[in-house]
């Protein structure tokens, strides 16, 4: 009888001591942007968690590294992202979260980026994207909640595809949240430690751009007080390649195979949507939506891209002239800046993916003797629909049959034989169904 309940003693003991290892992490792992050799891990522990991550290529358990850690504290908040080195391209990885050194039993894996460019034809891939997931606290909420349904995670859970891109709009910042630093740590750590977002945060990589509401107050930018607490923010719970260069903005790139996204930063250089954009019928100089520095940047970067397809990835609707809120052909001066340098430098396979406004649609804008430039603007995956006005349905430049207002997520695959490739567009419902599809060929951008 001693010997029995030594032994339910100990099983209970181990049981109590995996519960333990567990109870460190609140939100995580995720993976984030994966790269030939590198890939970055990010996850959310008790504040001053003695926590590591040991990672190895499949089946071979005996060659694990230990990761690298950057920390980000900030009041009672610690999110950790691992830089994962030295591994082989196109391969299956695993790792395992440690606590004080001991294994937690909470693992993952992914796989590193094939190593295709002079050797073979670029890999088919499909990626996810959306934007806008409010998350209902009703404590905090509108009298009228204004998120829905989140079972759309988990059917985007279910998909087999290479990563996922934020659109913005990733949290929704509330009014108990953008008065204070503590308001921007607490609404990212809240919302991503929900079991229902998580389980699929958890299942593919994930990388992200932002828009005003998980920037800050609605339709804020450069005059966000806390703009540099919440660059900080972001930064600590995405794990992108980079946020912007001389610690400014946001901004990045992330090279998927024959596809670059260039991730832009639409608020940290905004100026008021209420300026006035012309002056005297002329666009108004002062006012700016990316900034001449991040303008630059992407100009110099679509240059310098070699990829079939050059996704210009911002939480704003870019092209959209009937469109009366949140748009970049109401910063005149940037817009006709922006396209004067595609057609003047003929930059091939341009595309622009936005998110913000709660509907679905693509936009052609038609240029003389140029391709056309499209403008899919995808939303929203949790939050309220907005239902266009009749004269925006009666819109000329919309792709028809792209109108869709109902919660979605979208799914692009990029296919097909070299100097033949397509993206094939699918908005997908909360279920998983594909309720459009929309094809376009590389020779349609050129």
């Amino acid at each position: 009888m001693n010997k029995k309940l030594h032994w339910i003693g100990l099983i209970l003991l181990l049981i109590s001591y995996s519960f333990n290892l567990k109870s460190q992490i609140i939100s995580g792992p995720m993976v984030g942007y994966v790269e030939h050799r590198t890939a970055k891990i990010w996850v959310e522990v008790k504040y001053d968690s003695k926590v590591s991550l040991k990672y190895w290529q499949q089946n071979l358990n005996s060659s694990a590294q230990i990761a690298f850690p950057t920390h980000n504290k900030q009041f009672n908040f610690h999110t950790i992202i691992f830089d994962c080195v030295n591994m082989n391209p196109g391969s299956i990885y695993e790792f395992e979260i440690y606590y004080s050194n001991k294994p937690s039993g909470i693992r993952g894996k992914f796989k590193t980026q094939e190593l295709w460019k002079w050797r073979k034809a670029a890999p088919d891939f499909s990626f996810l994207t959306g934007s806008c997931a409010y998350l209902n606290e009703p404590e905090f909420d509108r009298p009228t909640p204004y998120g829905g349904d989140t079972s759309i995670f988990n059917s985007m859970a279910k998909e087999n595809s290479e990563f996922m891109l934020w659109l913005g709009d990733n949290w929704y910042t509330r009014e108990v949240d953008y008065g204070s630093q503590w308001g921007l740590w607490y609404r990212a750590s809240r919302d991503r430690s929900l079991p229902s977002i998580q389980n699929f945060t958890n299942s593919i990589p994930q990388v992200a751009i932002w828009d005003d509401h998980d920037y800050g107050p609605n339709n804020e930018g450069v005059s966000y007080i806390f703009k540099n607490e919440t660059r900080e923010v972001f930064s600590a719970f995405w794990a992108n390649p980079t946020y912007g260069l001389d610690q400014k903005g946001v901004y990045s790139k992330a090279s998927y195979y024959d596809v670059d996204i260039f991730l832009m930063d639409n608020r940290t250089w905004r100026s008021s949507d209420d300026m006035i954009s012309y002056i005297d019928e002329k666009p108004n100089p002062d006012k700016k939506m990316f900034g001449n520095e991040q303008l630059n940047w992407l100009k110099n970067a679509l240059l310098n891209s070699h990829a079939t397809f050059k996704i210009i990835a911002t939480g704003s609707p870019m092209l959209n002239r009937m469109n009366k809120f949140d748009c970049f052909v109401n910063y005149p001066i940037e817009h006709q800046e922006l396209l004067r340098f595609l057609e003047l430098h003929n930059i091939k396979g341009v595309l622009f993916i936005t998110g913000d406004r709660h509907h679905n649609e693509i936009i052609e804008e038609k240029r003389v003797n140029k391709y056309s430039l499209y403008d899919l603007t995808l939303s929203p995956l949790t939050s309220g629909v907005y239902k266009l006005p009749n004269e925006e349905l009666a819109n000329p430049a919309l792709v028809n049959g792209s109108v869709y207002q109902e919660q979605n997520y979208t799914r692009i695959s990029v296919l097909g034989k070299t100097k033949d490739r397509k993206l094939k567009i699918e908005y997908m419902d909360k279920t998983g169904t594909p309720r459009f599809s929309w094809e376009i060929n590389e020779s349609q951008l050129k």
